[in-house]
């Protein structure tokens, strides 16, 4: 048995009883307690439910680390094909001297055409879409802390032994191994907005979700960037599946021994903490209806624009993450150091206006420029268009590297304004289904995991700038008519059904509520 205690005295205050709090909620809670355990750092006592956000933002780093590695990887585990050099045929000159070099590794590389690779790219989402539905209901019932654990556990093991697999399985054994990954990733979003939801007071919520989902985006940099580094530094594409499923492991281990599934069983919170996330939580914690209702839910309208949105989202993002690294060595011929460093741009700068995108959302939703619907509409247009139009300008920018590596960072950055777009639009349909919705709405958007990377490969055997114009015009086509969707038929408002007849005591207070603004009308 592990002794827990050291961690009771890095992460905790309840050692110190003798000290309070004024106000959790004040910069108070982040300077260090004073009396008998004066000499404790302050960087170690922040409160557990931060301690929660900063371990699910590693959760989530660590998933997407693990998910796009291989989008490097395989750049170098497959043998080059010979490509012309010639423009006018549709390919870059590049580096000569290092397509045209064959050195004995090279004969140990696999002989897997672009079709086949694509089909090893998307395996990964036919377990992730699997999983996601029963792993939030799992999530809901019994407590989010191990689906997710137990999720990015088995992640990381099957990571770890992706070299192995590949040498005795090939393809074959890799496709199997991806799919098996995807299954214990298909938890992970849903478990989190369990764990939030218990542990993430309204006035918190903002700041905490943006840490914790903020966590793909740092993800697909560290992924990326390490990739090429790693492989560049030993030479070795098997090292990167090694450093990433190790740290995978460490973090359940940490995961296991710091987080719980909610403040009433955490062992180390302190009481007054405790005593705040009950009252925090108390006044805003939704009345759950005893079954979900879901002939409503799948007859709802706004409810299908926002899928379509996320279709249209998540075959531009999937497009990007999965083949992006592919684009730059075949038809730009970047070696795998500078593949790495110039794919992890993209989603740093997606992830800084994911944040500016959030605050210029708000503020205009605050002051009422735009209405809640309005909003959703219009950031989720900014991120559809934007982004397809970068595509098309990427590919007709030929062989000038410097302009189409700024047009796919464009193209990225335009894309963060989905968050505050559709991202966020299920808790405006329904705060009570939320996860429910999050994950109906996630999953089928996941297929498109499955379509776009198979689609890349067969669209693309050669790796030229022509073939690669389709596959960009194909996803602004599927932009444009999914946005168009949105547009027509989404809504930021409240569903009916979020209410239900049997929800009595959340029916009693809608009721309440109307009947109040009525009777105010009356008096004015």
């Amino acid at each position: 048995m592990i002794n827990n205690s050291w961690l009771a005295k890095l992460f905790c205050s309840k050692n110190v009883s003798s000290v309070s709090y004024d106000n959790l909620e004040s910069a108070n809670e982040w300077t260090p307690l004073l009396g008998s355990n004066r000499s404790y750092s302050k960087v170690f006592l922040i409160p557990q439910r931060w301690v929660m956000a900063i371990m699910g933002f590693l959760a989530v780093a660590n998933a997407y680390t693990m998910r796009v590695c291989l989008n490097i990887a395989i750049t170098q585990m497959v043998r080059r094909r010979g490509h012309s050099l010639a423009y006018d045929e549709g390919s870059c000159p590049g580096d000569v001297e290092e397509i045209v070099s064959v050195d004995d590794a090279e004969t140990n590389r696999f002989d897997w055409d672009e079709e086949t690779q694509g089909i090893i790219l998307s395996a990964f989402y036919y377990g992730y879409i699997v999983t996601h539905l029963p792993g939030g209901m799992l999530a809901e019932r019994f407590g989010g802390k191990y689906s997710l654990g137990f999720g990015v556990l088995s992640t990381a093991f099957f990571t770890l032994l992706t070299p192995w697999v590949v040498n005795v399985g090939g393809a074959t054994g890799l496709i199997v191994l991806r799919v098996l990954e995807g299954l214990g990733e298909g938890t992970t979003f849903p478990a989190l907005n369990a764990m939030l939801a218990r542990w993430a007071p309204v006035s918190e919520r903002g700041r905490m979700g943006s840490l914790v989902f903020g966590g793909a985006q740092i993800g697909n940099i560290a992924g990326t960037y390490l990739s090429g580094l790693v492989i560049k530094e030993t030479g070795e594409w098997e090292s990167v599946f090694y450093l990433f499923g190790a740290v995978g492991i460490f973090w359940f281990i940490l995961w296991s021994l710091l987080c719980y599934n909610d403040p009433e069983s955490h062992p180390y919170i302190s009481d007054k903490e405790k005593k705040y996330l009950e009252e925090a939580l108390g006044r805003h914690r939704t009345s759950q209806p005893s079954s979900i209702p879901w002939k409503p839910i799948f007859m709802s309208v706004p409810l299908w624009a926002l899928v379509c949105a996320q279709i249209g989202h998540d075959y531009g993002y999937f497009t990007m993450v999965t083949d992006l690294p592919k684009y730059m060595t075949g038809v730009l011929k970047f070696d795998i150091h500078r593949t790495g460093t110039l794919a992890a741009l993209p989603y740093a700068v997606m992830w800084i206006s994911s944040i500016a995108f959030g605050w210029i959302c708000d503020k205009m939703v605050k002051r009422n420029w735009l209405s809640v619907t309005n909003a959703r509409k219009t950031f989720t247009t900014i991120a559809s268009v934007g982004p397809g139009i970068c595509m098309i300008l990427a590919s007709y920018s030929g062989c000038d590297t410097q302009v189409v590596v700024i047009l796919f960072t464009a193209s990225m950055g335009l894309m963060g304004a989905f968050y505050p777009g559709m991202k966020v639009n299920a808790l405006d349909l329904s705060g009570n289904y939320a996860g429910t919705i999050m994950a109906i709405v996630n999953g089928i958007g996941a297929v498109t995991g499955i379509i776009a990377p198979y689609l890349v490969g067969v669209l693309t055997p050669d790796s030229t700038l022509v073939q690669w114009r389709l596959v960009f015009w194909i996803a602004l086509a599927v932009f444009i008519v999914t946005n168009l969707v949105f547009v027509a038929w989404a809504s930021g408002e409240e569903q009916w059904w979020n209410h239900t007849a049997e929800d009595p005591k959340k029916q009693q207070e809608v009721e309440a509520a109307a009947t109040r603004s009525v009777n105010a009308e009356v008096k004015l």
